[in-house]
């Protein structure tokens, strides 16, 4: 098969991660006999140092001319810490949701057996966690109205949704649903929130279409501390966009770390496959950051753009060998045992699969 793959590798440990998710993929495509063609582009605080832009028109072409877009991180240190800076590396990732179409950011979260130790929960609260939240990612207070008045002393954010927005996320969530537990968690803030009410109203009216899943709605405080009692008790979940960025972060640590956990960002026609995690930026360069949530979103990538399962499973497989062999990066490592590279950790990856 050939395939057509946007790399977008930005700021701070993308590139690291990055290059070993394709040292994968480049393996995988030799023993499947596929042929990747990789397109590189700039984005984030690389392409503004470049071009003086985050998301340039360069890389969007590049990107609605692949069949999938591989994704680093974003961010760099001396734009968080300048808050009048104009033009922030953020601003790309936002850009770029919002010009392919990306609303629906697909974040599983799962536990390895080998790692049950390293999460900051016990044991048994986190056993058999298997969920999945279905973020909104183009709409919200992210993409709201907002502003400055009174001489700059108020500031204002403004959360709107339409229903359209709410029924495509909505659908997703169903569909998904009907392929795993048949359950689905609405998750909102409607005792305060219209904007909460119109999800609330808008996921009703669409039960009657999948009479076999189980909806439950949940308010996003209930949600934040279930998830650390009981996360197991979830399966998939669909919230709006400031809710799901909160939420899926948290949901992240169960695992033990952020370097493991995947993600996808979909729309109608094309994905973007990326690592939860953001882009380090004090350990570019080191060779120590953990390549794994890079490399489980390529297993993505194959699976959902690809429709290649056989493919995905091989890279979960090997990456299961390696957290079971010890072949981790620092985060994983405890007491005198061996912490090997972020490349080495490529090497071993790329090795098992050929």
């Amino acid at each position: 098969m050939q395939l057509q793959i946007a790399l977008l590798a930005g700021d701070g440990i993308g590139p690291e991660v990055i290059d070993q998710a394709v040292k994968v993929c480049d393996a995988i495509a030799q023993k499947f006999n596929h042929d990747i063609q990789w397109m590189p582009a700039l984005t984030g605080a690389a392409a503004i140092d470049a071009v003086g832009e985050p998301y340039p028109d360069e890389t969007h072409e590049i990107c609605v001319n692949s069949d999938a877009v591989l994704f680093g991180a974003i961010g760099h240190p001396r734009f968080d810490n300048d808050p009048s800076a104009k033009v922030r590396p953020e601003q790309g990732l936002l850009k770029m949701r919002k010009k392919l179409g990306l609303f629906a950011n697909v974040r599983p979260t799962f536990t390895f057996p080998s790692l049950i130790d390293k999460s900051p929960l016990k044991q048994e609260r986190i056993e058999g966690t298997d969920l999945v939240f279905l973020r909104e990612l183009t709409g919200g207070i992210y993409f709201g109205e907002r502003g400055r008045k009174d001489d700059g002393d108020t500031a204002f954010d403004t959360c709107t949704y339409t229903r359209k927005e709410i029924q495509r996320l909505a659908k997703k969530g169903f569909d998904l649903a009907m392929t795993r537990s048949k359950k689905l968690c609405c998750v909102d803030k409607a005792n305060v929130l219209e904007s909460s009410r119109l999800w609330r109203e808008t996921v009703q009216a669409m039960e009657k279409d999948y009479p076999e899943v189980e909806v439950a709605y949940e308010f996003v405080d209930a949600v934040a501390m279930r998830l650390v009692q009981w996360p197991n008790s979830y399966d998939v979940l669909i919230t709006e966009n400031l809710f799901g960025d909160i939420l899926t972060d948290e949901a992240s640590v169960i695992s033990g770390s952020m370097g493991l956990m995947p993600s996808a960002s979909v729309g109608a026609d094309i994905g973007l496959f990326e690592p939860i995690h953001g882009s380090f930026p004090q350990a570019a360069g080191k060779d120590i950051a953990n390549p794994l949530a890079t490399v489980l979103s390529a297993a993505m990538m194959f699976e959902m753009s690809f429709g290649l399962n056989e493919e995905g499973a091989l890279i979960r497989k090997v990456v299961d060998q390696s957290l079971a062999e010890g072949i981790v990066t620092e985060d994983l490592v405890e007491g005198e045992a061996k912490a090997y590279k972020t490349s080495e950790v490529g090497d071993y990856l790329a090795a098992k699969i050929s």
